[in-house]
C-alpha cells in the first residue's frame, strides 16, 4: 500500500474509532443526563402518557393524575393545594421539575422503581397501560388541618410525631402556595403563577430551614443536669437577676429584665417553670460544654441531617470557645440552631421514655394493584436519656403547662407537657417564637413543636395556642377529644 493511501486508510479507522467513542458518551455516559434533560420532549411526553401513581393520606388522594383529551395524556392534580402542599410539593416536568414527596418518591410515582419490575413486565404481556405506584402517608388529616390553621398570617411550621413510632402526624409550613397552579400543562400559567411566589412560600420551613431555638434548647440542659445524677427536678440552682458572662462585661438576663425568685437560688423545676435565662446559662456552664453537646447530639442536634424520604436540614448548637458563650448556648442562642423537626423530636424523646424514634413520613407503597410492596417499620434511632431522666423532664415540662410560660397550651382535662422558646435574632428584628410538648403527659399520643419567625412577645403568646389546636384536633380524632 502506497503512503497516501495508507494515510486515508488511518483517517477513515480514527474517523470510525471517534464515532463509536461518541456513541457510546451519548448512549452511556451522557444517557442519564439527556434523559432527564427538560428540552427532551420525547421523554416529557412519555412521562404524561403514563398514569402518575398517587399520594394518599387517610383513603384520600393529596396528588393524583386524571386523563386528558390533550396532547398529554395526564394531568396532575392536587385536591386540597396548599393544605398538603409542603408534603406533596409540586410535578412540573415541562417548566420547574418536582419538588418535595413528587421528588423523592418519583422512582414509585412514575413506576421506574426496581420494586415494579415484575408490573412493568406484566403490562407488556397483557398489553396495560403502564402506570405508577401510589404511597401511603402517616399523616393524619385533622392535625395537618389544625396544623395549617394556625399558622394562617404567619411564617412558620408545625411537626407532629406520634413519639412511640415516630410517624409523622403534621408536617405545615407557611405561607404555602397552590401545587396544582405548578402542575398544570400551560408553561406561560405556570410560570405567570411562579412570579407571584416568594422564596417563603416555596420553602418547607418545618424540615429546610434551621432558627436559633432560645428556651426549648434548656430541655437538653435540663436533661444534662439530670443523667449526671447530681439533680434532681427539687435541686437549688443559682438564679440571680443579672449573670455577667466568664472573661467578659457582658451581663445576661431574664426575659423583661424581670427575676425568676428574687435573686435567690431556685429549684431546677421551678426554673424551667418560669424559663428562667440565668439560672440555665449558669447551669450550663456548671456542667460543662462535653456534657452540654453530648446530650444535644445524643437526641439528634449533630448537622448531620436525616431522610423521611424528605431531606431534613442537620442540626447544630455550633462552635463553643469559651463559657460566656457556653452560658449564651445553655439558654438556646449563639450557635445553636434547630429546625421544627429535630424541636418535635425532643419533645418525643421525653414522651417516649427516653427512646427517639426515627420519624417517617411514608407508611406504605403500594403496586398499581394496590398491593403493598413495603410497610414502614418503626425504627429507634437513639437512646439519649433514661425512663426515669424522662420521667423528670415530664414532671417538669407538665408544670410549664400547668402553672408557668406555657400555660396557653394547657387543655382541660388533659395534662399536657411542654416547653416555650423565645429567641433573640438580632437587634431590631422581632423574635422568634417556639413551643414542644406533648399529650396526654401520662400516655403521650402526640409531640408536637410550632415555631413561628418574627412573631414577636413570647412562645408561650404566640406558639404554645397553635400546639393546643394541634394537640386537641389529634385527641378529638383519636376518640380521646
Amino acid at each position: 500500500m502506497n503512503a497516501p493511501l495508507r494515510r486515508v486508510a488511518i483517517s477513515v479507522l480514527v474517523l470510525f474509532t471517534l464515532l463509536i467513542v461518541n456513541v457510546n458518551i451519548i448512549q452511556v455516559v451522557r444517557a442519564g443526563d439527556l434523559r432527564d434533560n427538560p428540552r427532551n420532549t420525547r421523554v416529557l411526553a412519555d412521562q404524561f402518557d403514563r398514569e402518575r401513581g398517587s399520594i394518599v393520606v387517610d383513603g384520600n388522594e393529596i396528588a393524583l393524575s386524571v386523563p386528558t383529551d390533550g396532547r398529554l395524556r395526564y394531568l396532575r392534580q392536587y385536591p386540597q393545594g396548599e393544605l398538603y402542599a409542603p408534603v406533596t410539593g409540586y410535578y412540573s416536568p415541562l417548566v420547574y421539575g418536582n419538588t418535595g414527596l413528587e421528588r423523592e418518591a418519583n422512582a414509585i410515582l412514575s413506576g421506574s422503581d426496581p420494586r415494579l419490575t415484575l408490573f412493568r413486565l406484566g403490562d407488556l404481556f397483557t398489553g396495560r397501560d403502564p402506570a405508577g405506584g401510589n404511597i401511603q402517608l402517616t399523616l393524619e388529616p385533622a392535625a395537618q388541618q389544625a396544623a395549617m390553621e394556625g399558622l394562617a398570617g404567619v411564617t412558620g411550621a408545625v411537626v407532629a410525631l406520634d413519639p412511640r413510632t415516630g410517624a409523622v402526624l403534621a408536617l405545615a409550613s407557611t405561607p404555602s402556595y397552590d401545587p396544582e397552579k405548578l402542575s398544570s400543562h400551560d408553561p406561560a400559567a405556570i410560570r405567570e403563577y411562579r412570579s407571584q411566589l416568594g422564596e417563603a412560600e416555596l420553602r418547607n420551613h418545618a424540615i429546610s430551614d434551621r432558627y436559633q431555638a432560645g428556651s426549648i434548647f434548656k430541655v437538653i440542659v435540663a436533661a444534662a443536669a439530670l443523667a449526671t445524677g447530681d439533680y434532681t427536678p427539687a435541686t437549688t440552682i443559682p438564679a440571680p437577676d443579672v449573670l455577667t458572662l466568664p472573661g467578659t462585661s457582658t451581663t445576661l438576663r431574664n426575659y423583661g429584665n424581670s427575676s425568676c425568685n428574687g435573686g435567690a437560688d431556685q429549684s431546677l423545676i421551678d426554673a424551667l417553670t418560669v424559663s428562667c435565662n440565668t439560672a440555665f446559662a449558669q447551669l450550663g456552664i456548671d456542667l460543662g460544654e462535653e456534657r452540654i453537646r453530648d446530650m444535644a447530639e445524643a437526641f439528634g442536634m449533630d448537622d448531620e441531617g436525616l431522610e423521611i424520604p424528605l431531606d431534613v436540614a442537620g442540626s447544630t448548637i455550633g462552635d463553643i470557645e469559651n463559657d460566656a458563650q457556653l452560658g449564651q448556648t445553655s439558654i438556646g442562642q449563639f450557635n445553636v440552631a434547630m429546625t421544627p423537626m429535630q424541636a418535635a423530636m425532643i419533645a418525643a424523646t421525653v414522651a417516649n421514655d427516653g427512646t427517639l424514634m426515627r420519624p417517617y413520613l411514608v407508611d406504605s407503597v403500594q403496586a398499581p394493584d394496590l398491593r403493598v410492596i413495603d410497610q414502614t417499620e418503626p425504627e429507634q434511632l437513639a437512646e439519649p436519656i433514661s425512663s426515669d431522666v424522662a420521667g423528670q423532664l415530664t414532671e417538669m415540662m407538665t408544670s410549664v403547662v400547668a402553672e408557668g410560660s406555657g400555660r396557653r397550651a394547657g387543655i382541660s382535662g388533659v395534662q399536657v407537657a411542654g416547653k416555650t422558646g423565645t429567641a433573640q435574632v438580632s437587634e431590631g428584628v422581632d423574635d422568634h417564637n417556639w413551643f414542644i410538648g406533648f399529650a396526654p403527659a401520662e400516655d403521650p399520643t402526640i409531640a408536637v413543636a410550632v415555631f413561628v419567625a418574627n412573631g414577636g412577645g413570647t412562645g408561650g403568646d404566640t406558639s404554645a395556642p397553635i400546639a393546643r389546636q394541634v394537640i386537641e384536633a389529634h385527641l378529638a380524632a383519636q376518640g380521646g377529644g
